[in-house]
């Protein structure tokens, strides 16, 4: 009982972990990955990173991804779901460890209560705390932190709603080319950067 016990679980380890290989990296909570011949983005599981835009913090969050993920190093996914934009969520795994809870003990990324349900809720808060008390990363300005990505990206959003401007969309946020390509037929021409008709060659 107890081998047919361990045989299921190795089976459940293998079919939910998928082998890949980092391609680029969008921010610091969005890589694009190749997977056999797919190539897929993945947003990082239960982490919210700061937005690009939010400087110095977006970009330093980047650059340290960027070191725990090189481009060409090999990473394990351990894929949750696909979000509304066809990114995969998953957390990372390599040599490293857990490449979404080392954004969040470095204080590079926050902890996103709305969904860590789908991780270990404790082990990301703990990681959190450990970072706020140390004033490392996103904490280094004083124990409430910066702005939440997330409340960031909500006055953003109210600022454009109350200007009447469109939504803008990112290649790095589109979940396939396929996608991009519907988006440029609804209008996002700005998607088509070098005006060849195609949008978003990079996710090709």
């Amino acid at each position: 009982m107890k081998a047919a016990g361990a045989l299921l679980l190795g089976l459940c380890i293998t079919t939910s972990a998928n082998a890949a290989t980092v391609v680029s990296v969008g921010d610091g909570d969005t890589i694009r990955v190749s997977e056999g011949s797919r190539r897929l983005t993945i947003r990082l599981a239960c982490i919210d990173a700061p937005e690009t835009s939010q400087r110095p913090w977006g970009p330093r969050s980047t650059a340290f991804l960027k070191q725990l993920t090189p481009v060409g190093s090999e990473v394990t996914l351990r894929v949750q779901t696909t979000d509304r934009y066809g990114r995969t969520v998953a957390e990372l795994l390599n040599r490293r460890g857990n490449v979404n809870q080392l954004m969040v003990g470095a204080g590079q990324a926050f902890a996103y209560r709305r969904y860590l349900r789908q991780c270990d809720s404790q082990r990301y808060l703990q990681l959190e705390n450990e970072a706020q008390r140390q004033g490392t990363g996103v904490w280094s300005v004083g124990p409430s932190g910066i702005t939440r990505p997330w409340d960031y990206r909500r006055g953003r959003s109210s600022s454009s709603s109350s200007s009447g401007s469109p939504r803008k969309y990112r290649c790095k946020d589109i979940g396939s080319w396929r996608q991009a390509q519907q988006l440029l037929a609804e209008g996002h021409r700005y998607l088509d950067g070098d005006g060849d008709g195609e949008a978003c060659e990079s996710l090709r």
